[in-house]
């Protein structure tokens, strides 16, 4: 895997403990080990992605293995369609819940290299300091800073991003697997919000430059006892703002079933 110097585009090559290009711009390593490619001329705002609260909520309701089952069926998708894959990309990697059990899933560092990409700099302290043999940085999955036709595998789990530039970094004949909401997900929590709440609406996924092998929906009912837990759940939804002090207490004082429902997906670049 080779960084792109985001300024210039040039390579970059670390240098004890920064990554250097030939224009001498310089990006130091953090001391959790992640370097931070997402200059400040770049940023949209002083601290994009999610900020410390949200993604210590995140991170908290994901180890209870809440969304364990997701991620284990993203992991075997990938040991199924990717097994032989060897530069690896998680894209909005987060707090990487899912990126250390993919890397454990698909074998050893010396094996199968794996990195994390995420806009959320308090996110990446994180995930680099307790996952040490993962590569993270700090840049947009809009313009990520990498070398064309890096990675044979790439997934990506709600994260946003660019057709073109999905397919830019992808070698010819790499998988991308990606989650997205499928239509009942979360409904119980729009069942507070809203009079009448929607399903999501059911998409026909295209990513330009990629064709679909396979797609599925995985569906369960999950129960959260735990107050604490209901908490920090809500707090990681994009419904977390929609509430009133007065729902949010009321959901929190009692057991909550609420509906996941993921749609997993398979594409090959073409």
């Amino acid at each position: 895997m080779i960084y792109l110097c985001p300024i210039c585009q040039r390579k970059l090559s670390l240098i004890d403990r920064t990554w250097c290009c030939e224009a001498n711009h310089r990006f130091d390593c953090a001391k959790e080990g992640y370097v931070n490619l997402l200059p400040v001329q770049k940023k949209r705002s002083k601290d994009p992605g999610d900020n410390k609260e949200m993604m210590f909520a995140r991170r908290e309701f994901l180890n209870k293995g809440y969304y364990e089952a997701m991620s284990d069926r993203v992991n075997a998708l990938a040991k199924e369609y990717a097994s032989e894959a060897q530069h690896g990309l998680d894209i909005g990697c987060g707090e990487g819940y899912y990126t250390h059990r993919l890397q454990h899933t698909m074998g050893s560092a010396e094996a199968f290299s794996l990195s994390g990409l995420d806009i959320s700099k308090s996110a990446l302290k994180y995930a680099a300091k307790r996952y040490p043999d993962i590569q993270f940085c700090v840049a947009s999955s809009f313009e990520m800073p990498f070398a064309d036709q890096s990675f044979d595998f790439m997934l990506r789990i709600y994260a946003p991003s660019q057709d073109a530039e999905l397919r830019r970094v992808a070698k010819p004949g790499a998988i991308l697997i990606t989650v997205s909401a499928g239509p009942q997900h979360h409904f119980a929590l729009k069942q507070v919000i809203y009079d009448q709440p929607r399903p999501n609406p059911e998409v026909d996924s295209q990513i330009a430059g990629f064709e679909r092998l396979h797609s599925e929906r995985l569906t369960q009912t999950m129960t959260i006892d735990d107050g604490a837990d209901i908490a920090h759940f809500l707090a990681m939804t994009p419904y977390n703002w929609k509430f009133t002090d007065a729902q949010r207490e009321a959901l929190i004082s009692k057991s909550l079933t609420c509906e996941l429902d993921f749609k997993l997906e398979v594409f090959r670049a073409c």
